[in-house]
Parts: C-alpha cells; structure tokens; sequence
C-alpha cells in the first residue's frame, strides 16, 4: 500500500511542475499592456525561466548524491510556489525576471530527480502516467488563467491560486518524506545491455542525436504553448479567452495522450511509441496550413497527442541506449538540452516574429517536429548498428 502512495504522491508533485509552464503564454497578451513591454519579452522572460532550469539540471547529480530525492523534491517545490506567489505581487517587469531565477531553478532538480527514480524503479507505463499528470498540471493552468481573466481581466490572481495550489503540494511532499524509504530499490540493466555498453566510448555511441531529439522536442512543444495564443488572438483574430482554451485543449491532448500512452506502452516499445507520436505530430502541424481555421484546433490536439509518449518515452529508454551506469548523469544533462530547446527556441521565434511575422508560426513548428522525427530516426540506425557491430 505504501509503494501506491508515493507513486500517488510523484505523481501529485509532476501537477507541481505543470502549473506552471503555461501560465506564461496565456497570460501574456494581457501582461504586456500592464508592463508596456513588447511581444518579444515573452520569449525572453521564458528564457530566463528555462535558463535556471537548465543550470540546475546539470547540478541535479552531484545534488542527488548529496541529498534525498524526498528532500529535494519537497524543498524545490517550495522554492517554485514562493517564486509564483512573487509573481501576484510583482510591481514591475523586472522583478518578474527576477523571480523567474528560482522558478527555473526549482523545477529543474525536482524534474531531473523524478524522471531518474521512475526510470530506474518503475516500468514504462509508470513513466507516461507521470508525465501524463504534468500535463494535468499543464492544462489546469491556462484554465484557471483564463477564469481569472474572464471574471475581471487580472493575470494576478491567476498566478495567486496556482500559488497557493503549489504551497499546498510542498506540505504534501514534507509529509511523505518517510514513504521514499519504502521505494524500489533501483531495476537493474539486463545482462545483455550491460555487455552491450562495455566502453565509454560505445556506451555513448549515439548521444548528440539523442541530445538533439531532446533540443528539438522541448522547443517544439514550447513554442505551441508560448505563441499558439498570440498566434491565434493576433493573427486570426480570436478572443484572448477562446485562445486560452484552445491552448488548454492542447496541454489537454498531451495530457490525454500520455494517459493512453501507459496503456499502449504495455504493448509498444519505447521506439515505437516515439515513432507514431512523431507521425502523429507531423500531421497535426499540416492542418495548420489548410485555409479552415476550424480545423486548426483539430491540428492542436493532434500536435498534443503526438508529442505525449515522445519525452517519457525517450527518458525511460535512457538506461537501456546509454547503460544503467550512466543514466543518473545523463538524466540530467538530457534535461538540460531538453531545456535548452524551452530557453532558445521560442524566444528566438520571438524576436522573429516580431521582425517579420507572426504568421510564421505554423511553418516553424512544421520545421521543429520534422527535424525532430529526422534525428529520432537517425539515433535509431546508430544504435541498430552498434547492436550489429557486437552481434557480429
């Protein structure tokens, strides 16, 4: 009953992480007529977000190793509800970029830890359903912006409740810190993969593509959940609350699917469920371009559902590409590429957007899923040849 509990409780503490991710998006048409900053500032103000993020994803190992998951994870989601209550009280854009240091700081540990105690105790459909619950955390979010912003037009209160949502989690994780020591110890590498990865050499055979596939991933789901509403309200003249549910309709999707993905995982393996949801992705961003704007909301919530099983399904196979050895350091620096694609791709959108168009929009997020599926697959050959190349 204890090991339901704290998986019960992991999962809660992934609702902490998604709250938060797309507040910004939503919230920012209204935010920057307050602020008079310029469309731009979002990418930038994201960045800052992604940027803590990233450096506390690299340190996430030496943190580990110092210190209890358990521990970890229920102080940095403290750290992350103090920085949004910061944000309700921000009286200008610079404390906002101030405030987003820690926000990024604390989710990068608590991201990092958690994807490395499912991956190496728990099996792959624990791993989506994880992942499934961010998207929980994701699409309440631009849910509980929008009513705050129907009702009287205020972003604040909006960061306010997912504030206090946070601070109640925090107590939640203090108080579970005795289940973590009732955990599974960690599931060893079969024999096999571990023959298999007998050099550093070839244990890292194949890394940049999979660094890539993270860049490409994170920066193409971004990018949805940061512009698809200024898209929408700016470019094809929707309201700004019929723009946040759509977005919330595609962190929906995401959530959905992942929640599927568990399910089909049981059947697929990892490759495979990266496959289709690459496919499925593609497709999804080819609506865009058909002259029905209708259907563009079709090609949201296709986007979501193939980008759900792509990232757990491309942490949990970390162990098994790269070595059980080796997975604790590399969680944390797939996450810090992963993050890398959040904090530099959507800003730099961004800043072209704003020199030339936003309609550039749906041409980019074609581009990102297609390279993606492009270095997906080239990973693929390299490890089916290093695979050959011992067989042989």
């Amino acid at each position: 009953m204890s090991g339901v509990w704290l998986l019960s409780i992991i999962y809660l503490a992934f609702i902490s992480l998604g709250l938060p991710d797309s507040l910004l998006g939503v919230a920012w048409p209204v935010m920057r007529t307050e602020f008079g900053a310029d469309l731009e500032v979002a990418g930038w103000l994201f960045m800052t977000i992604a940027g803590g993020t990233i450096i506390s994803s690299l340190f996430s190992g030496k943190i580990l190793n110092r210190f209890e998951t358990s521990h970890v994870t229920a102080f940095c989601a403290a750290v992350t509800a103090g920085s949004l209550l910061g944000f309700y009280f921000a009286p200008s854009l610079l404390w906002l970029f101030l405030l987003a240091i820690p926000l990024g700081l604390g989710a990068g540990v608590v991201d990092a830890a958690l994807n490395h105690f499912v991956a190496t105790r728990y099996k792959a459909h624990h791993m989506n359903w994880l992942h499934c619950f961010w998207g929980v955390g994701a699409t309440t979010g631009p849910l509980i912006m929008a009513a705050m912003m129907s009702e009287s037009g205020d972003w604040r209160s909006g960061y306010l409740i997912v504030a206090l949502v946070q601070f109640g989690l925090a107590l939640l994780l203090v108080l579970s810190v005795p289940l973590w020591k009732q955990a599974p110890v960690a599931i060893a590498a079969p024999p096999e993969e571990l023959s298999l990865h007998g050099t550093q050499a070839k244990r890292l055979t194949g890394l940049p593509f999979a660094l890539a596939s993270f860049v490409l991933y994170c920066g193409a789901e971004a990018l949805i959940g940061l512009w698809g509403s200024s898209y929408l309200v700016q470019v094809k003249s929707f309201s700004v609350e019929t723009a946040a549910t759509w977005i919330s309709v595609y962190y929906g999707s995401i959530t959905v699917g992942r929640f599927l993905s568990g399910f089909l995982s049981l059947r697929m393996t990892n490759r495979q469920l990266i496959r289709f949801g690459q496919g499925t992705a593609l497709l999804g961003s080819l609506l865009f371009f058909l002259p029905f704007d209708g259907l563009m909301l079709t090609g949201f919530i296709l986007i979501g559902l193939g980008l759900a099983p792509i990232y757990p399904a491309m942490l949990h196979e970390t162990p098994v590409r790269f070595g059980q050895d080796a997975a604790k350091r590399l969680m944390g620096v797939q996450m810090a590429f992963a993050y890398s694609g959040s904090t530099f791709l959507p800003p730099l959108f961004g800043v072209l957007a704003s020199f030339l168009t936003l309609q550039l929009f749906p041409v980019t997020g074609f581009l990102m899923i297609l390279f993606l599926l492009l270095c997906s697959e080239r990973l693929n050959r390299v490890l089916a040849k290093r695979a050959l190349s011992r067989a042989s």
